[in-house]
């Protein structure tokens, strides 16, 4: 009997738990965007001018990707995880708004008054917009330094939300005891950062590449960060991130690493920074297999995650919990 349950324990899938996903990949990730916010603030406040801003702009924007799947916490309260980054944007609502700042009242760019903003016009998302502008009818420099400032705050409150006895990494952490009400077990917080993973494929696949892919006819137009010519690097940056949080939660997830590895070593051989191939069907074709590669790694996780995380049959990956 002793020997039957210790060969079963042998077989069983091990896994790194929670723990490791919060320490290892969740609170660094949002130091490090912490840091690149704070960074370009700082730049901002030296210089507005957008050539010496874009490479901070660049460094802030691959650190946001790194967590930006994560729709729990911090991040979603106060709706701060849209404020720093808007999209899609398919009514141009950022522009709109950005331009009502541009030419209004300048007390609207304090920061008190600032944070209420339309979050469509904030963030990352607003930054690029005025460091690769289109007919801007005012000088930008006070925006961008409101804007600036804005991210690095919105990024501090996220880090300082995560972090103490009462921050959300201990609402994970202390799953199941006494005194909990979010996750009453720890499965249930195993499952909250399985879901995160699961949505953030999911938004790749549905939003990231299938916006340009298009339902009946290839739409260019409608690809990510365009202006920044950074749609390519979008998914590339954003599957790395999660391919991070997949290894901490189970490290021996094979076919899942194998399955992530596949989608990232093609979407680097594509060499379409805005997926303008997808006008081209040779090209097209190429981005739609990297679409059903990144397919490939939800169903790999399904199959092998999901039973060692004990992930119930209803999962729902659109379901933040």
């Amino acid at each position: 009997m002793r020997l039957t349950l210790a060969l079963a324990l042998c077989a069983a899938p091990a896994f790194a738990d929670t723990r490791e996903a919060v320490e290892e990949v969740i609170l660094p990730g949002y130091a490090r965007f912490t840091a690149a916010a704070d960074a370009l603030a700082e730049a901002a406040a030296q210089s507005c001018e957008a050539e010496a801003l874009r490479p901070a702009f660049h460094e802030a924007l691959d650190a946001w990707l790194g967590v930006s799947f994560l729709h729990f916490g911090p991040a979603e309260d106060k709706g701060r995880a849209l404020a720093i980054w808007f999209w899609p944007d398919p009514k141009g609502l950022g522009a709109k708004a950005q331009r009502a700042l541009l030419t209004g009242d300048p007390a609207r760019l304090e920061p008190e008054d600032f944070r209420d903003q339309s979050v469509a016009a904030r963030g990352l998302s607003g930054l690029e917009r005025l460091l690769w502008p289109q007919d801007l009818p005012a000088d930008p420099c006070p925006l961008i330094r409101a804007t600036a400032a804005d991210l690095a705050r919105l990024a501090q409150e996220i880090e300082a939300g995560w972090q103490g006895d009462a921050g959300f990494a201990a609402t994970l952490l202390t799953a199941g005891e006494a005194g909990n009400t979010r996750y009453l077990s720890p499965a249930e917080a195993r499952q909250a950062v399985f879901t995160q993973m699961m949505a953030g494929l999911e938004f790749i696949a549905d939003q990231r590449l299938g916006r340009p892919l298009g339902d009946e006819k290839p739409r260019p137009e409608r690809a990510e960060a365009k202006a920044s010519a950074r749609s390519q690097r979008n998914v590339a940056v954003n599957l790395q991130g999660l391919r991070r949080l997949a290894a901490a939660l189970l490290p021996e997830a094979e076919a899942t690493l194998a399955a992530f590895d596949r989608a990232i070593a093609h979407g680097g051989k594509l060499k379409d920074p805005v997926f303008a191939g997808v006008a081209d069907p040779a090209k097209h074709a190429e981005i739609a297999l990297l679409r059903q590669y990144v397919k490939a790694i939800r169903a790999a996780a399904m199959a092998e995650m999901a039973p060692a995380l004990g992930v119930g049959i209803g999962f729902n990956a659109q379901d933040g919990d």
